[in-house]
């Protein structure tokens, strides 16, 4: 496949009356869906919009960020995901930064984006999703998608040509535009489906509570659904018991969460009567779950949650715990197949096993650069290789351990302190919930 939304198309054609996506009680089948996105590749069209514009998305967990994502993919247009939560001050920057032509927007999250509209002179459209009437100066998505014919034409667009930007502010003082092509965002679903025991399958049901704007989810978990014909539980908030009633109540057998979800569940399940059966698949994101909580949630319920760390940069899961026979307490795992990971020192030089060195990776779902940011793109990619600028250790069977950030590391009587370490001693205090 070229492109996600070839691999819906090639799904939809498969098993078109299969539910894609569930929302509010509502399945939206495969032919369904390829449907809207083909109409809003349409409607994109119709506003003018060509190869290479930037729709800048920015909506939370409803099918219409679905729609307007893959629709701006199947183009050649570049589809540029927000997070919900950005400051203004931010949203208006990378909607200047990244020329955004169009921007669709939820109508609760519109006023920043009309407040701001003037100042960015890129700006031709504000789509608004949600029922009409719109604001004086925008157009509803959904009459939008009514005006447009259920053909788009046919653009050519390479898997080399730019397919998103997602931006990632870190440590830094301004977000930063992550360039990445369609064959980025295809590695990053092999590199997952690579891994067999994450892999989605025709029958599973996933959960998807995390933000559609992150790349894990709108990437990974979205794309390898859909290759694989799964069935996507769309969630717009998180809501620990009402998430836990929608788990049992669909019989999921995918859950994706951060750690901070997993100590959720474990600790609302405590009170209730609740039963994961279903759930064959744990993941958690960002970082790896508190061992406590990984030891709770394998007595109450059975499951090991595995663990992934990626970054937008280098692929939205670079190592993982669910590869290798072992599991080693507080490790983010072995690489993903497909990449390069080595440890480097001061000097680019490869540090011996129990030494920290910072994190490189070289691999297909490496980005090119950062947008408009030839500065940065040299600082931090180098002969292919991107510096993460978190520092790890590998243990005698290969395995990583995160021990903090680079420009994190606190100098004490002359030897590196690292937060992380300073963090476990404090997690090891039964009266200590969390530690960020």
């Amino acid at each position: 496949m070229d492109s996600l939304p070839a691999i819906l198309t090639s799904s939809a054609v498969a098993i078109p009356e299969n539910p894609a996506l569930v929302f509010r009680n509502r399945p939206i089948p495969y032919a369904e869906l390829d449907e809207w996105v083909r109409r809003t590749a349409a409607g994109l069209q119709l506003l003018g919009v060509r190869g290479g514009d930037r729709v800048a998305l920015l909506a939370g967990n409803v099918p219409e960020f679905v729609y307007a994502f893959l629709g701006t993919l199947s183009l050649g247009a570049v589809a540029v995901p927000l997070d919900v939560e950005l400051t203004p001050e931010d949203l208006g920057y990378i909607l200047s930064d990244c020329g955004a032509r169009v921007v669709a927007a939820q109508m609760d999250l519109l006023p920043p984006v009309l407040a701001i509209r003037d100042r960015v002179p890129s700006i031709e459209h504000v789509l608004v999703m949600g029922p009409p009437p719109t604001p004086r100066g925008t157009q509803s998505f959904d009459e939008l998608l009514d005006r447009s014919v259920g053909e788009r034409s046919a653009l050519d667009f390479n898997r080399d040509d730019l397919a998103m930007l997602t931006y990632t502010a870190g440590s830094t003082e301004t977000p930063r535009g992550v360039m990445l092509t369609h064959e980025n965002l295809l590695a990053a679903l092999r590199q997952y489906s690579d891994v067999s025991a994450l892999s989605l399958k025709e029958v599973d049901v996933a959960l998807i509570v995390l933000p559609l704007s992150s790349r894990f989810a709108h990437n990974v978990l979205l794309g390898t659904a859909l290759e694989k014909g799964a069935t996507i539980l769309l969630v717009e908030r998180f809501d620990p018991d009402e998430t836990l009633a929608l788990i049992q109540e669909n019989e999921v057998t995918a859950l994706f969460g951060t750690p901070a979800m997993f100590r959720s569940w474990l600790e609302t399940a405590e009170s209730l009567q609740v039963d994961l059966s279903s759930v064959r698949l744990a993941l958690s994101t960002l970082a790896p779950a508190p061992v406590a909580v990984v030891e709770g949630f394998r007595r109450r319920f059975g499951q090991t949650i595995w663990s992934a760390y990626g970054l937008p940069e280098a692929g939205s899961v670079l190592t993982t715990t669910a590869l290798g026979a072992a599991e080693p307490t507080g490790s983010i795992g072995l690489p993903a197949p497909g990449l390069d990971v080595r440890l480097v020192g001061e000097r680019g030089e490869d540090v011996e096993d129990g030494d920290p060195g910072e994190i490189i990776v070289r691999g297909p779902s490496v980005a090119s650069g950062y947008w408009n940011s030839p500065e940065q793109t040299e600082a931090m990619f180098a002969d292919g290789w991107f510096r993460t600028g978190d520092l790890a250790y590998r243990d005698e069977e290969g395995y990583l351990f995160l021990v903090g950030r680079k420009i994190d590391v606190i100098r004490v009587s002359g030897f590196n302190v690292f937060p992380r370490e300073v963090e476990n001693v404090l997690m090891r205090h039964p009266k200590v919930a969390a530690c960020t």
